[in-house]
């Protein structure tokens, strides 16, 4: 048997069934006092034949009478691991939020963004307390900078779905589905979207560092073609700025952007209509409002 110093909520260990009742089996809690024992209710066992002498993996939380209790039904979160899961209750204190348990993970207060209630669905951590129990925290950018992957397949012009984990000054963020970050500036809202909730936006510029931009908004009446999406990608790629413009010779523009020069001042003339691009001086350069959501990204 695990020892006892283990023995506490929250905790996933392997006991060996020491006696049977009708209510179930119990665990020996190693305290030398049979009163400990530890119950797994029958109607918290996922099989009908544990028996003594088995040695079974279960969960320990505390029944409504505070008593040491134990379930074969396992949380699908272990120590240190992040995933999107439930809130099921909310209190003063915190929230309680579902990760596949017998009872509900509490999330203290400070570790909560915005306003909580039943049924959202957040990106969470699990931790072990001081106290020993487990717990969740809303904190997960670490973690889901780690288990993202980059976005070497993503397409400007691209939808992505993903959900929010986080705010700052400028904007939000988001983990897609194909597990890329995804920065969503305050600009690009439709209305504000709330931590947990998950959103489907269109791809506007793949970073060099494998994250991309996104936008809630569509595009404006005069549609951006793919020869302008390549275009503003690139000069993205370039701190905002390029050595082509009308006056670049055909052959450059063609080995650059494989488009004739026709095509090429078409696609600039519609960046320039819409105020996404600027020309000075035989260079194109991003619009003042693109340069600043360009480095509020970075």
């Amino acid at each position: 048997m695990e020892k006892n110093n283990k023995l506490t909520p929250g905790t996933v260990v392997t006991l060996k069934v020491v006696r049977a009742s009708e209510f179930g089996v119990f665990f020996d809690a190693g305290t030398g006092n049979t009163n400990d024992d530890i119950l797994l209710h029958k109607q918290q066992q996922t099989r009908d034949d544990v028996a003594i002498g088995d040695e079974v993996k279960v969960y320990l939380y505390l029944d409504p009478k505070g008593r040491l209790t134990a379930s074969m039904r396992l949380p699908k979160m272990q120590i240190g691991q992040v995933a999107r899961v439930e809130v099921i209750n909310t209190t003063k204190d915190g929230a309680f939020v579902d990760i596949g348990a017998e009872r509900g993970v509490f999330m203290p207060f400070a570790g909560m963004r915005g306003n909580l209630k039943r049924g959202d669905k957040v990106w969470v951590k699990l931790y072990t307390d001081k106290s020993g129990r487990n717990a969740v925290t809303m904190e997960v950018e670490d973690e889901l900078r780690r288990a993202a992957v980059p976005a070497v397949n993503a397409q400007i012009g691209d939808m992505v779905t993903g959900s929010l984990y986080n705010f700052n000054d400028e904007g939000a963020f988001l983990f897609t589905k194909e597990r890329y970050i995804a920065f969503l500036h305050n600009s690009e809202f439709i209305v504000r979207p709330k931590v947990g909730e998950e959103i489907t936006a269109r791809i506007t510029h793949v970073r060099e560092d494998g994250r991309i931009n996104v936008s809630m908004r569509p595009l404006k009446q005069e549609a951006i073609d793919a020869d302008a999406e390549n275009i503003l990608s690139l000069l993205y790629s370039r701190n905002g700025k390029m050595p082509y413009g009308d006056n670049t010779a055909p052959e450059i523009i063609k080995e650059r952007f494989k488009i004739s020069k026709s095509a090429f001042k078409r696609a600039l003339g519609q960046l320039m209509k819409t105020g996404y691009v600027e020309q000075r001086e035989g260079w194109t350069y991003l619009s003042e409002s693109e340069s600043k959501k360009l480095s509020d990204s970075k």
